[in-house]
Order: C-alpha cells, then sequence, then structure tokens
C-alpha cells in the first residue's frame, strides 16, 4: 500500500480548522494571550487549569502539563482511537470528522464513521460492482497509483473508464461496518467472495486492480499488480480472485479474423492503448483455459498472434499454444520481442511505441496454420494428390521426405508440408523454434527484429530451410521502388531472378515459378515474400533516414573538460596572433607571413554575418594547395567542405543548412567554373533560392519545388589562372604567393628536416597543435561586432571597385575582432522600449592597427591594372634595365632585354614569360623593338625604371593619429542611432593613454588622414 503523499497531508493540515475540530469533541476553547492562541482543559489527562495550547493559524496543539501535541489528523488520532490512515480519511471526507463526540477520548473505535461505499443488502453482483467502482473512484484520487500507470505507458482515460481500472488503497477496510453491527454481515460476504480474507485485509491490498467481465456485463474475475515492487520476500506481485479462473478480457477482440493473445493482462492493455484493440489475454504461461479456446473457435477467428513474453516460458507456451490453435484450423503467428523483454517493455524502450507495436505484430513469425487451409493444394509438378496416399507413397519409397519428383527421388527437395494439420503445425512449429535458438535476440533500439543478415554486397535471409539471397538494394533511392535480385535457394534447388518486389504482379510471377522450380508450396513462398518485403523495407527506410541525418544534420563535436580549458587559455593569450603565426611555422608553413594571417582570419570570418572570401594565386607548383590546407587543417573537420569540382547546380541541392557558418573550399577555381554564377550570389547574397520540377510523393504530379540554401558561407578557392573572373575576384582577397628564391631555399631546408628525427618529433607535436586550434575554433561562437571607430576610419575612392574592398576592411577588422571575443567584455543593447536584449564585442585600436598592417598588400593589389605574378615580371624586367644601364653606361632606351634574360632570372618556362610579357606589351609597358624573321624577340621598357616598387596605397588612416582624436566607447553608456547600450570594454594598457577631452582634441586636429604603406 503506498503512503499518503506529504502534499495530501500538507493539504488536510492547512484546510481544516484545528480549534472548530477541538471544539466538537466537546472541549471549550477560550483566548489566551494576544497571538490567536486558544486555551482549554486537556482532554487526555484530568486537570484543573487549562493547559491545552490550541493555535489555529499553525494549525498544532500543545498541552502544557502531559505534553500530548500534535496537528489535527493526530488530535483525530488520538482522540478517536483510529489509525492514523482512518483519522486522514475522516477528516478528508469533512463533515463527519466534526460530529460532536462524547467527552472522553476513546481508547479503541469501535464505530466507523466513514460513509460504506457498498450496499449490506446487494446481490452479489451488484456488490462486486459496488467495490469495482469504488476502487475506480480511489484510482482517480491516488496520485501514486496515477504515476504507475504513466511509468508502464498505460495512463489513458479511455482504457481507465471502459475497463474499470481501480485501485485498492486499504481504505475499503475503514469504510465497512464492524463484523460485531448489524451490517457487518458485508464483510462476511466479501470474504466468500474473496476480496477480503480472513484476517480482514484486502485481497488486492496496495494493487492496480483490472476487472474482467462476462457477456452480461458482470464482474467474473479480478486482477491485482503491486505497484511497489520492494515488497517483503514471499509477497506476489501479481493477485487474482481464489478459485479457478473465468471470463475473457475485452471479449470484443475475438468480433475480429485477428486476435493478439497476450501472456499477461498488462501486455493486453499494453496494446489497447497503443490501438490495437483487438487483443485479450490468457492467465500466465500455464493460464490458456479451455473456454477461451472454444470461444475462438466459435466466433471463428482465423489467426492468433501470440505476443507472449520473450522468454523459455513464453517460448514454450508459444509452441504449445500454436498446436492447440492449428489443430483447430487457427493460423498461430509469434509476435517477436527483444530477448527478456514482454510487449509492455518493449513499447517503453522503443518509440513511437504504437508504431513499434504495430510493426511487430505484422512482422510476427509464421507457427502453423489448421488442416483445413491447406487440404486439397497441389503438391507435385505431375497432379494433385490428398494426404493420405501422400504419405502412403513417402513409407513405400522408404523415404524421409513427401514425396518424389517425376519418378524419382530427390531428398534434397522436401516438401514442407504435414500429412495432416497435426503433423504439419508440429513442423512448422518445430523449425520455428530451431530459428529462435540460432538467431540471435534482436536490440530494443529497433522497431521489429529484422530477418536481414548483410554478406558482402547481398542481403540474406533465413526462413527455416529457405534461404533467400537479395542484391541490388542500395541502388533504390526511394521507399516507391524495390527493383532487386532475388534467389530462393533450397536444398539443391534454386530460382533466381530480378524484379520490383512493390509490384504485386512481379511477386505473383515469382512465387508461381520459384513454387516449380524448388517445389515448395506457394503458400509458404507468398509468406516467405511478404516478410521479405517488409524487412527490404524497413532496411531501406533505415538506410534513407541514415543518410539524411548524416548529411543534412548538425555535426557537434564535444570536447573534454581538460581540452576546452586548453583552447579557453589559447584563446586568451594576450599575444595570440603572434602564438598563431609560431603555430604555422611548427605545422611547416614557413614565409608566406601576410597570406597565412589572412587565410586564417578569413576562415574565422565564417561566423560573421559577411565573411571574407580568399582566391590564392600563383603559377603551378608554387604552393597554393599547401598553403590553403595548412590553413584548413587548423578549422574543425565539421566546419569546413571541401571538394575538388562542381557542376552548376550542385550547389542549390545542398542541404539548407549545410554551409552555414562553414568554410567551402573548392581545389582549383576552373573546377567551380560552371558554378561561378551559385559562388557569387552566395557570396553577395548570402543564400541560394532554386524553383525546380519534381514528383509530388503523395500524388505523382509534377509540381514545382523550391529548393533552399542558407548562407552565410566562407568560399576557399585556388587558382593557376593569371586572368579570374572579375565578378568573383571583386568579392575576394587575392593572395599571392611567394615564389622567390628566398622562399624555395626555405621550403627545401624543411623538407630535408622533416627527413631527420627532429622533424619526427615535430611531426608529432604538429597533429597536438591542430588539435587544439581546431578545438579553440568550435569554442568561437558568432556574435555582433561593433566598431566604434568606424566614423573616423579612412579608405580610397578613386574607382567604384573600391566599395566593395572598402566591406572587406571593415570585415577584416571584425573578423580580428571576433577572433578575439574571449578577450572582450560583452555589451549588451536593447532597443528603446524593448525587452530582448543581443550580445556584442567591441573593435579595439590594436584590431585596427593589425588590419591596417595587412589592409595595403592585401588590397592594394585591387587599385592594381597588373596581376600579382605579372607585377613581378614587370619589376625583374626594370631591374634588368638598369643592370645594363649601369654595365654599358647607356641610356634606358638603349638597355633593350630578351625573354630568354627574363626566363633566366626569374626560371620560370617559356610559356610563362612569354605569357607575362605579352600583358605587360598589351597595356604599354614595354614595346617590342625586333624579333621578325627569326630573329630574337628584343623588348624595350616604355616606364620609367628607377621608379621605386611599392604597394598602392588605400588611404587608411594612421592608428597613431587616431588614438589622439578618438577615446573609444564602451566604458559607460551611450547612445547611438535609437538604441542604448551598456558596454563593458575591457580596456587594454595601451588605451590608458587616450585623451579624455573628445572634443577638444577632434578640434586641435586638422589636416590630411595620414596614409600608411
Amino acid at each position: 500500500m503506498p503512503r499518503i503523499p506529504e502534499s495530501e497531508i500538507d493539504r488536510i493540515k492547512r484546510e481544516t480548522d484545528l480549534a472548530a475540530l477541538v471544539r466538537s469533541r466537546g472541549i471549550e476553547l477560550n483566548k489566551h494571550g494576544g497571538n490567536g492562541h486558544f486555551a482549554g482543559r486537556c482532554p487526555f489527562h484530568d486537570e484543573d487549569e487549562a493547559s491545552f495550547i490550541v493555535t489555529p493559524a499553525k494549525g498544532l496543539y500543545h498541552c502544557m502539563g502531559c505534553g500530548a501535541a500534535g496537528n489535527a489528523i493526530q488530535f483525530v488520532q488520538r482522540y478517536d482511537g483510529v489509525s492514523f490512515r482512518h483519522a486522514f480519511e475522516l477528516l478528508n471526507e469533512g463533515s463527519p470528522a466534526f460530529a460532536v463526540h462524547s467527552d472522553t477520548p476513546a481508547k479503541r473505535c469501535t464505530i466507523r464513521r466513514l460513509e460504506p461505499p457498498v450496499e449490506s443488502d446487494a446481490e452479489d453482483a451488484e456488490l462486486f460492482a459496488q467495490v469495482v467502482d469504488y476502487y475506480h473512484e480511489r484510482l482517480l484520487q491516488t496520485p501514486a497509483a496515477l504515476d504507475y500507470l504513466k511509468g508502464r505507458g498505460l495512463y489513458n482515460e479511455e482504457a481507465m473508464d471502459r475497463f474499470r481500472l481501480g485501485f485498492a488503497d486499504r481504505t475499503l477496510g475503514l469504510r465497512l461496518p464492524h463484523s460485531r453491527c448489524k451490517d457487518g454481515e458485508v464483510r462476511k460476504r466479501l470474504q466468500k467472495l474473496g476480496l477480503l480474507r480472513e484476517s480482514g485485509h484486502e485481497h488486492f491490498n496496495g494493487s492496480l486492480v483490472m476487472p474482467v467481465f462476462d457477456e452480461n456485463g458482470q464482474v467474473s474475475e479480478m486482477y491485482g499488480r503491486k505497484i511497489n515492487d520492494k515488497l517483503r520476500k514471499g509477497t506476489p506481485l501479481h493477485l487474482y480472485l481464489p478459485g479457478p479462473h473465468a471470463g475473457i478480457w475485452n471479449a470484443e477482440a475475438l468480433q475480429s479474423p485477428e486476435v493478439v493473445l497476450c501472456e499477461a493482462p498488462l501486455d493486453a492493455l499494453t496494446f489497447w492503448v497503443n490501438g490495437i484493440r483487438n487483443v485479450t489475454f490468457i492467465y500466465g504461461t500455464e493460464g490458456f483455459p479451455d473456454y477461451l479456446l472454444d470461444a475462438l473457435v466459435k466466433h471463428r477467428v482465423k489467426a492468433v498472434r501470440l505476443a507472449y513474453d520473450a522468454d523459455d516460458a513464453g517460448n514454450r507456451a508459444a509452441r504449445r499454444d500454436a498446436e492447440r490453435l492449428a489443430a483447430h484450423g487457427i493460423e498461430a503467428y509469434r509476435v517477436r520481442f527483444p530477448h527478456g523483454m514482454d510487449a509492455n517493455e518493449y513499447a517503453l524502450k522503443v518509440k513511437p511505441a504504437a508504431k513499434s507495436l504495430a510493426v511487430a505484430v505484422k512482422g510476427a513469425a509464421w507457427m502453423g496454420v489448421g488442416g483445413k487451409a491447406v487440404r486439397g493444394k497441389r503438391q507435385e509438378r505431375g497432379g494433385e494428390e490428398n494426404a493420405p496416399q501422400r504419405t502412403q507413397r513417402a513409407q513405400r519409397s522408404g523415404s524421409k521426405g513427401h514425396g518424389a519428383w517425376s519418378g524419382e527421388e530427390k531428398p534434397s527437395c522436401v516438401r514442407e508440408r504435414a500429412s495432416s494439420s497435426e503433423s504439419l503445425a508440429a513442423n512448422l512449429v518445430a523449425e520455428t523454434a530451431a530459428n529462435e535458438e540460432s538467431e540471435s535476440a534482436p536490440s530494443a533500439s529497433s522497431a521489429v527484429e529484422s530477418p536481414l543478415v548483410r554478406r558482402g554486397d547481398y542481403h540474406v535471409a533465413t526462413f527455416g530451410s529457405r534461404e533467400y539471397r537479395v542484391g541490388g538494394l542500395e541502388k533504390n533511392n526511394s521507399l516507391e521502388v524495390l527493383k532487386v535480385s532475388v534467389r530462393l535457394r533450397h536444398g539443391d534447388e534454386f530460382h533466381l531472378d530480378s524484379f520490383d518486389m512493390t509490384r504485386d504482379t512481379d511477386r505473383r510471377r515469382f512465387i508461381e515459378r520459384a513454387a516449380e522450380e524448388t517445389g515448395l508450396e506457394k503458400d509458404l513462398i507468398k509468406r516467405d515474400l511478404g516478410r521479405l518485403l517488409l524487412a527490404l523495407e524497413n532496411e531501406q527506410e533505415q538506410r534513407l533516414f541514415e543518410g539524411l541525418t548524416t548529411d543534412n544534420g548538425p555535426q557537434t563535436t564535444d570536447l573534454s573538460p581538460q581540452e576546452r580549458d586548453e583552447a579557453l587559455t589559447f584563446l586568451r593569450s594576450p599575444d595570440l596572433v603572434h602564438r598563431i603565426g609560431e603555430i604555422f611555422d611548427e605545422c611547416g608553413l614557413v614565409g608566406e607571413a601576410t597570406n597565412r594571417l589572412a587565410a586564417y582570419l578569413a576562415c574565422t570570418s565564417r561566423k560573421l554575418d559577411r565573411p571574407l572570401a580568399v582566391i590564392i594565386q600563383s603559377t603551378s607548383a608554387a604552393g597554393k594547395s599547401t598553403l590553403m590546407e595548412a590553413v584548413l587543417a587548423m578549422f574543425p573537420e565539421e566546419e569546413r567542405v571541401k571538394y575538388s569540382a562542381m557542376t552548376g547546380q550542385s550547389l542549390y541541392y545542398l542541404g539548407e543548412t549545410d554551409l552555414k557558418h562553414k568554410i567551402l573550399a573548392i581545389v582549383e577555381e576552373e573546377g567551380a567554373e560552371k558554378a561561378s554564377y551559385a559562388l557569387k550570389l552566395l557570396q553577395s547574397e548570402g543564400e541560394l533560392t532554386i524553383a525546380s520540377t519534381g514528383k509530388d510523393p503523395v500524388t505523382g504530379r509534377m509540381e514545382t519545388q523550391e529548393y533552399h540554401v542558407e548562407g552565410p558561407v566562407m568560399i576557399f578557392l585556388t587558382t593557376t589562372a593569371i586572368d579570374i573572373d572579375e565578378e568573383l575576384q571583386n568579392r575576394c582577397l587575392t593572395l599571392s604567393v611567394d615564389e622567390s628564391k628566398e622562399q624555395t631555399e626555405r621550403i627545401h631546408a624543411l623538407q630535408r628536416q622533416a627527413r631527420t628525427l627532429e622533424g619526427l618529433r615535430l611531426k608529432k607535436k604538429r597533429q597536438r597543435l591542430l588539435t587544439l586550434l581546431r578545438n579553440a575554433q568550435r569554442l568561437l561562437h558568432p556574435v555582433d561586432v561593433v566598431n566604434p571607430y568606424a566614423d573616423q576610419l579612412t579608405f580610397t575612392a578613386e574607382r567604384t571597385r573600391t566599395r566593395r574592398d572598402h566591406e572587406k576592411y571593415l570585415t577584416l577588422i571584425d573578423a580580428i575582432a571576433l577572433l578575439h571575443q574571449y578577450q572582450r567584455g560583452r555589451g549588451q543593447m536593447s532597443e528603446v522600449g524593448g525587452q530582448e536584449e543581443a550580445e556584442y564585442i567591441s573593435v579595439t585600436l590594436e584590431d585596427i592597427e593589425l588590419a591596417n598592417r595587412l589592409a595595403p598588400e592585401l588590397l592594394g593589389r585591387s587599385l592594381d591594372e597588373l596581376p600579382p605574378q605579372t607585377r613581378r615580371v614587370y619589376e625583374d624586367v626594370k631591374a634588368i634595365v638598369r643592370d645594363r644601364m649601369r654595365a654599358e653606361e647607356i641610356e634606358q632606351r638603349f638597355a633593350l632585354f630578351s625573354r630568354r634574360g627574363v626566363r633566366q632570372r626569374l626560371g620560370w618556362s617559356v610559356t610563362q614569360v612569354r605569357l607575362h610579357l605579352e600583358r605587360l606589351r598589351e597595356l604599354e609597358y614595354i614595346a617590342t623593338r625586333s624579333g621578325r624573321s627569326g630573329t630574337a624577340f628584343q623588348y624595350e621598357l616604355l616606364t620609367d625604371c628607377n621608379e621605386a616598387e611599392g604597394t598602392h596605397h588605400i588611404g587608411l588612416l594612421d592608428v597613431e593619429k587616431l588614438r589622439v582624436r578618438r577615446q573609444p566607447v564602451g566604458a559607460g553608456e551611450h547612445l547611438s542611432g535609437g538604441c542604448r547600450t551598456r558596454g563593458r570594454h575591457v580596456q587594454r594598457p595601451e588605451e590608458s593613454l587616450l585623451m579624455t577631452n573628445l572634443s577638444a582634441c577632434s578640434d586641435r586636429t586638422s589636416g590630411a588622414p595620414a596614409v600608411i604603406g
């Protein structure tokens, strides 16, 4: 019996007027003091003075003389001489507890004050019904019992009302008249019915009660299940009424041609509440009553699906009952659950329960059929014969099989039928038992046990002595079509065919031909093919679902506490950018200081709303792919997508979030030429949308379908082309690989070091460093970046292209700030009058200073009409001309040069040199002076050879002047754009030099902004 919930006890103590309760027992109370206390004479001992203190506000009483104390329930318990539960029930009932009693407390209560739920003069059937109704009411008022139903997945108001589920909480005995009373005879009648024991205790005390009604609606049996599993040793969990079982639970189920038969009542209730209503139960593995079998035959039930427990006892009972059913012409199927489970446990572990139970019932294993269903079938290719004739012929031939094939004995091709319904059932039951022993128990994670086993490229299902091998399942990409090749093998006979398993005509043709080739019965092959089809559909559905979740589902990597701490320590390093450069060196990427840092920051910008894009441009074998691979290796695998080539519409059909805040790397820009339009849109718009035609899966009609791919995404490309699509290039940062002799020597030295012992140590260390950087990137989150210096920054406006270059410059600053987000305080911004707040981090002067160091080299090329490689050829041509002028002391117009001289200086191929010189000639940097009639080409430099080499100026403001012109915002509150922000800016030591009077400082500052580069 469950304990009374503390919440109910507190409610009774809170709602009971203790002063009124005490007065109802004849005790006079008067006010005592000024704190709401009352005093009277104690009813529990003799006294002359009022020492019995009652405090209604607290619901407590206390006697200063005898020490008696307690609450309202304890007062009734002590005064009326009843148990705690009885006192609780009295107060819970209300008015009976406040009835006027004698002036002296009772030592033992002899009169029950609770209203009895039964009528003493009722007939036995009506008495049973009244107890059932009372138990049903108690169930609805007992949270512990309702929680038990919820925990077993059986809480269903319709089922509780239909089957009159109840709960025996021991209060029935408290409400019955005492045996010595006039109406006390009712106790003896309830004992005779089995509801009360001789001791007076309820038979189903502490149990969930489930009655069974007969066809007249009267209770014929009751089942009780203890809701508390922790009982004294020897106390049974399951109870029935004394005597033989009677009645069929849910007798309406027998109206169905198929019935699910369970071993226990709660298993049957599990099926019912999950939508399978044609279900009933037996009374344990040894409790299949004859009257239930007679009822199944009477109602002409065609098939019974035995949903017994998946244990040894359940399997034995299933084989026994299958034989009994088969003897009466009823097919038997075994519903298979994981080993050791029953229906209720299976429904709790395999979700959704309704679907899993339906699939389990539908995929039940066939165990036997009645003789009427198989009599008269054709048994051999040569003609028909009945069962006795076939048995006699088998005995004459001395064969253990079931006949001969065209007059020749072939024991390998055995018929899977018996000479009578009894032998047929016995054979099939034995075969099913052998299969159950040979096959492993399924896991609770699958909806139903699959007979399929993977063997190489095939799926194999074995049913008894019949083996079905299926090939080509992976070639089907939907559940509408299952074109497979199926080989049925039985002994030495087999049949092989390719067909669509979803087409009825194809299956019928296979069954006809397989029966002819193997000698098996068509009905048997038909059942096998049905089970095989269900198994293939489940396999195909699971494969397609796993493909969707694997391709489109978000991938996450959980970091251990140690990994997280190491990554946070790294991100909080004051020299974070310098440490990243050191890791580049230790990972084997020497030189390229600007390029590698720019590429790293661009990849980090994937977390921004408008990320940067990068194109690495160089000649073949210069190291552009090495630079890309080195940078990508520092970012988590789940946040980068890499392709060698892309078709025109490939991007449109990716998952909706496959690219969001990720890196899209394409090895060669030429491989993405067909997808260049989509790449441009993805970079500019931040998303892709395409309308295409497709088939409606329900109607089969063609319809317009929309595919959407969300950004933002960081695009990473490499190319050897000199001329890049201008629309794509002006959306990207163009990085030119260092092709100098010095860089080549550094690479050679690194390659040689990799073969040494030190190189091996660095290789081992490299993996730890890359893991550290990947974990650090996993900790970075998309967050808004606010640049308090944005209105003071400058940028060149010479060309319209700088409109995009200026945005790249600002995004570069944002990416640097984003990388340092764990070193910045978070600001909170909320709209005026709004409730939601958004976090942001602020840009510092150091972020702008780093961006200004990188920007001239990265963005200055956008103002240069020469590609990077052509620019290098041009600078080398100027050097050649200067050297010849000094050596021969001639004027520049006479200092001609040849292709060979350029080739020798650069070490490039003829094709490369010719291509770049032709570009310089077209742009009128050089002119051809000879080369006709087979003579060597000679060129003249048309520009000044003494012109200094330098990066184009892009008009950036000097940060040092910015330090004295503006105080950073974020140390307090300010209004901007109609928003009120509360910054928590962490000021660096360098910022302490900033002037505090912003307006005065701005007035003193004059002149054009300084330009760097």
